[in-house]
């Protein structure tokens, strides 16, 4: 009998390693045909069939008829050819089938060898195309060991890598510990083949965490501006919602915090701030450093540094732990900061009045001499205006028109 069965080998690599049956034929059958050359076959030519239908491989040796052999290798005269084809002619080929086992124990064991490079080949293949998509999104999987400081994962068919590098400050896994990692990159390396590479330091993890914890950015409502990290220590992300009836901040933290605080745990209590997002970088300041307050701000456009003093009792939280608030706010807002405390020198009546009444401009939205005609009348806010009429602004020297535009502006901002 000179040909095999191999419908359960077929079978278990269409099943098991996913190989479809007739490129495992193919395999198989150029497997054979290299190993031959090393076996007591050599010389021969030899043909292998594997079908995928049958489930059957056979092998043959094919001579050319001729009436002379010069080579009992390659060529077969006609007498003998006809054994194996009664119409065969000098000129022809016979096939002359041999058992598989001919072949030899050489050819045999280098088959296998090289049927078990081609599978390993496939089978990292096959893993690479289910995760070369998957570059730049969160994966899971189980710690398996560590080494020289590495943690191994295996991400179901993938084994990857989490290096001390890759890892925040804090993360700390047993072996069997499911994790939540960012796929970083799949690098091809000469000699260890393709390397799958995890990251729970990049800023993208946090990124894709809101993504999956937080529906308004997931559906593109909220985006995410801009995002600093100080790994396993702190995270500022700045939060812009296209929609005005939605609140960026309380959709990231979620009622009760709630949202939020599944990341901070994610992140093995990394802190998060999260803050409203502004085109003005000096509005932008304002969010990120609250509750300190920045106080005589000046900006150096050409340097991109802003210089501000905060009050004594601010510098802690303004500057943070180590600098690391004041750092991640100027990596947030692509400026230089420069913080100083502020000198302890009381303000003037006239600083006094010039505040109340830029903040009253701001709050009415008139122009600041306008507003500051009624400050210096003794208006601090929107409170002492309550109940004034045009009347009671008899006798100064406000323009009628004036003092008919400023209390527009406060009855329209009581009504808001």
């Amino acid at each position: 009998m000179s040909s095999v069965d191999i419908k359960p080998f077929l079978q278990y690599l269409e099943k098991e390693k996913h190989i479809p049956r007739q490129e495992a034929c193919d395999l198989i059958q150029e497997a054979i045909r290299s190993s031959v050359e090393k076996s007591i076959m050599a010389g021969h030519n030899v043909e292998v069939k594997a079908d995928a239908k049958e489930g059957k491989l056979e092998a043959f040796i094919v001579y050319r008829v001729t009436d002379s052999v010069s080579d009992e290798k390659t060529e077969m005269n006609t007498v003998l050819a006809r054994e194996f084809d009664e119409k065969a002619v000098a000129g022809e080929f016979v096939r002359k089938p041999i058992a598989v086992a001919e072949l030899g124990r050489i050819a045999a064991k280098t088959t296998q060898q090289l049927l078990n490079q081609r599978l390993r080949k496939i089978e990292k293949d096959q893993v690479f195309a289910e995760y070369k998509d998957k570059v730049g999104d969160i994966v899971t999987g189980t710690v398996r060991r560590t080494e020289r400081g590495n943690v191994v994962i295996e991400l179901g068919t993938a084994e990857a890598l989490l290096t001390q590098r890759e890892r925040c400050h804090g993360d700390e896994f047993r072996t069997g510990d499911r994790i939540r990692c960012l796929l970083k990159e799949i690098k091809d390396d000469p000699q260890r083949g393709r390397e799958f590479v995890l990251s729970r330091s990049d800023d993208r993890f946090v990124h894709r965490l809101l993504q999956l914890e937080v529906a308004e950015i997931a559906d593109g409502t909220v985006e995410v501006r801009k995002l600093a990290r100080d790994p396993g220590y702190r995270t500022k992300v700045a939060v812009y919602s296209k929609d005005s009836k939605v609140d960026p901040v309380g959709a990231c933290v979620g009622a009760r915090g709630a949202r939020v605080r599944n990341i901070v745990k994610e992140l093995g209590g990394e802190k998060i701030d999260i803050i409203r997002w502004h085109d003005e970088p000096l509005k932008l300041l304002e969010e990120a450093i609250r509750p300190a307050r920045p106080r005589n701000v000046r900006v150096d456009e050409s340097r991109r540094i802003i210089h501000f003093e905060v009050e004594d009792e601010d510098m802690r939280i303004a500057i943070g732990s180590k600098g690391r608030n004041a750092r991640l706010t100027g990596k947030l807002m692509g400026w230089g900061l420069d913080i100083t405390k502020a000198a302890n020198v009381p303000e003037s009546q006239e600083q006094q009045l010039g505040e109340r009444a830029q903040r009253l401009s701001e709050q009415l939205g008139l122009p600041f001499d306008l507003v500051a005609k009624f400050v210096a009348l003794g208006i601090a806010d929107l409170g002492a205006v309550a109940g004034l009429s045009a009347a009671d602004f008899e006798g100064t020297d406000i323009p009628a028109e004036e003092i008919e535009t400023f209390l527009a502006a406060v009855a329209k901002a009581a009504r808001s």
